[in-house]
């Protein structure tokens, strides 16, 4: 399930660092969470889709990685982040 173009958008503006930031970790978090949130919805629907259960699972671990190093460089802004995507740590 990819997300539309407009809300790519709407949440590179809202997490983006500068002007031209799009692949700062905070960006790519919250694009990875928007994905997740819609697998989960499909997968909740499509109980034995395993080939998407996997992806989802490989999003999962890529979005642990960015914010374990987002923790790591920049602890008040991963804090920032994870309590306005309603991540839990």
């Amino acid at each position: 399930m990819t997300i539309a173009a407009e809300r790519k958008s709407e949440l590179i503006s809202e997490y983006c660092r500068s002007d031209s930031d799009t692949g700062s970790p905070q960006v790519q978090v919250a694009i990875l969470t928007e994905r997740i949130n819609n697998l989960t919805e499909h997968l909740r629907r499509h109980k034995h889709d395993f080939a998407t259960r996997r992806g989802l699972m490989l999003m999962v671990s890529r979005r642990s990685r960015h914010l374990k190093y987002l923790a790591r460089i920049d602890r008040p802004g991963y804090l920032k982040l994870i309590g306005s995507l309603g991540l839990r740590k």
